[in-house]
């Protein structure tokens, strides 16, 4: 009797890193802040309805950020963990202990971050569902996989209303594209992310509007179908500016802070605690404050970050996750040149 193995992913492997994806992940932390700033303030989960945007400028902050980022960082987890099932196959003796290894990693690192800092924390999410669906996943056939991920999407969004229940199938479908082999081409097919993007943008209009106008159901449902096509469209749009001039800042700009997305992730909430400590609680803060409180912090994170990867091949929570991951200590600093530098 023959046994069925999943197709491997068509990407590529070794240490080499597909740099759309750390800018698209350096992209969506930065709405992810702008989007917990509140709750994070708040001490808490989500805000009561008295919280909620009242004026103009919150209106058009929550329609372009919320629920618009976190589908982003979930699908782009799904990837990664896609791309690290890959390489734990062509490396390890028994793969999917890797695999186990690092998602109770992220669980632990999640309950201590829940625990002691935010309750909001969606690292312990991230991990759970991993353990649920994307390690259970990495037996399947691709086709399967993809299909479940269409089959969860539609159930969270009829049925859950979206937000966390949205995960498992952002996870499938980033792991099903990346072994379907579209996250190694990302960048190849320009015209296709063109009309595809402007098809999302538009049908994220009415989807929107529908969100802010409508009660019941329809706005229950509305809610999470404009966030997933927003993001989509953002990614179309992002993939697309990385092939114009503008790809060098947007490079330098969101790429550093990617690379070191968990330890970003972590210290934000530390940082946004620091300040609320300082100049109170945010339950009344306006867009503007909310805008106020993330910009010096995103500019920080991103200034460490620089200087941090000009000596250091990943951030130090990174290090350590990787470390527990493979179970063997890696190299932290990079490897210097014959002239003696660091590269």
């Amino acid at each position: 009797m023959s046994i069925h193995r999943p197709a491997r992913p068509a990407v590529r492997l070794s240490g080499e890193r597909i740099v759309a994806l750390d800018v698209l992940r350096g992209f969506a932390l930065c709405g992810i802040l702008l989007a917990n700033v509140k709750p994070i303030g708040h001490r808490g989960g989500a805000l009561s309805a008295e919280h909620l945007p009242e004026t103009a400028a919150s209106t058009v902050l929550h329609m372009l950020v919320d629920q618009r980022f976190f589908p982003i960082f979930s699908f782009l987890f799904g990837v990664g963990f896609a791309l690290l099932t890959s390489s734990a196959e062509a490396r390890a003796e028994q793969p999917r202990v890797v695999l186990l290894r690092r998602l109770l990693a992220l669980l632990a690192v999640g309950l201590l971050h829940f625990l002691f800092l935010w309750k909001g924390d969606v690292l312990t999410v991230y991990a759970s569902f991993g353990l649920l669906v994307l390690l259970p996943s990495t037996w399947l056939p691709r086709r399967v996989v993809a299909v479940a991920a269409g089959v969860l999407l539609v159930l969270s969004v009829a049925l859950l209303g979206g937000w966390y229940s949205l995960v498992p199938g952002l996870f499938l479908l980033g792991a099903a594209l990346t072994r379907y082999g579209v996250i190694a081409r990302i960048q190849s097919a320009p015209r296709t992310t063109a009309i595809l993007g402007s098809i999302l943008a538009l049908a994220a209009v009415p989807a929107t509007v529908i969100q802010f106008r409508a009660d019941g159901p329809a706005a229950r449902i509305a809610y999470p179908v404009a966030g997933l096509l927003t993001a989509a469209a953002y990614v179309c749009a992002m993939v697309l500016l990385l092939r114009t001039r503008l790809a060098g800042p947007l490079t330098t700009v969101f790429r550093p802070l990617g690379r070191m997305a968990l330890t970003n992730y972590l210290t934000a909430t530390m940082l946004v605690l620091a300040i609320t400590g300082v100049i109170g609680g945010s339950d009344r803060w306006s867009a503007g404050g909310v805008v106020l409180v993330a910009a010096p912090i995103l500019l920080l994170q991103w200034t460490w970050s620089v200087i941090w990867l000009r000596r250091f091949r990943q951030g130090p929570a990174e290090w350590l996750w990787r470390w527990v991951t493979w179970w063997q200590r890696p190299p932290l600093r990079h490897a210097p040149d014959r002239a003696g530098k660091t590269t």
